[in-house]
């Protein structure tokens, strides 16, 4: 007889102590495709509103939406590293901070909340280099927070719902 691995053997008590997977449960997809995220100017809230869009499943159309998001970006640059006896700056820490409301159709604030990204990037030899890798850093970064703003939702939306 095959003996199953411990963590396997641990699963069945997950389930008595209310433990629910979030992304495995479709209750929450009605929800989440009723949402139009609105856009937003600069190329950071581009990538958020565009991922945003995608992880909730959404046409980005407001038609027929029964939510709307606002996001508000505030970005900022830090130089970290400098190099030994000069006053050229070697690395860079952009934190991206992002406030979002969600309010129904006719504007009442339902929830809100804020999240932050910490994403680091090296200047290079090259400015278009340094601008590519600064650039795919932010991406993550906004990534990160359309990540954590679906999550933020989902737990608004199961709470609300008694679930």
């Amino acid at each position: 007889m095959k003996q199953l691995p411990a963590p396997l053997l641990l699963l069945p008590l997950l389930a008595g102590c209310g433990f629910h997977a979030m992304y495995a449960d479709d209750r929450l997809e009605p929800q989440f495709k009723s949402i139009y995220v609105e856009p937003v100017a600069d190329r950071n809230g581009y990538e958020l509103r565009n991922t945003l869009i995608s992880l909730l499943d959404s046409d980005g159309r407001p038609a027929g939406k029964v939510y709307h998001l606002r996001l508000t970006l505030n970005e900022t640059n830090q130089g970290v590293v400098i190099e030994n006896n000069t006053t050229n700056i070697s690395r860079y820490n952009d934190t991206l901070t992002v406030n979002y409301t969600l309010t129904d159709a006719k504007g009442t604030e339902i929830t809100h909340g804020t999240q932050s990204s910490l994403s680091s990037y090296n200047v290079a030899p090259s400015p278009y280099a340094t601008l590519s890798t600064q650039q795919d850093s932010d991406k993550r970064a906004a990534e990160d927070i359309a990540d954590r703003i679906r999550l933020d939702l989902g737990v608004f939306f199961r709470r609300r719902d008694g679930r």
